[in-house]
């Protein structure tokens, strides 16, 4: 089955509401009805909240989902704050060392 969704960016981010067209399997479809009702959110939100569960990443629109996305600066994750400082000689010594 065809489902024409909008797809909403998370508010911390700039971008715009994108609209895409998913193929859904037909039970894959009613679990994502059933959700969207029960935590009275769109179906879009709904189907993003299964997405993360299966990415690992979670979030959410609901309690629905366990985890937390990682925070976002702009478009790129923010990872865990480290001991040491990342400076140009770390970078260079780790494409170094992977040949990039």
């Amino acid at each position: 089955m065809s489902v024409d969704a909008t797809v909403r960016s998370e508010p911390a981010t700039p971008e715009p509401t994108i609209r895409t067209t998913l193929n859904l399997a037909d039970d894959a479809l009613l679990v994502a009805k059933q959700i969207a009702a029960s935590e009275r959110v769109s179906l879009g939100d709904a189907v993003s909240q299964l997405v993360r569960a299966g990415a690992g990443v979670g979030v959410g629109v609901g309690a629905g989902v366990r985890g937390r996305a990682p925070r976002l600066r702009g478009r790129f994750a923010l990872l865990p704050q480290r001991d040491e400082i990342i400076t140009p000689d770390h970078v260079r010594e780790l494409m170094e060392r992977e040949r990039i």
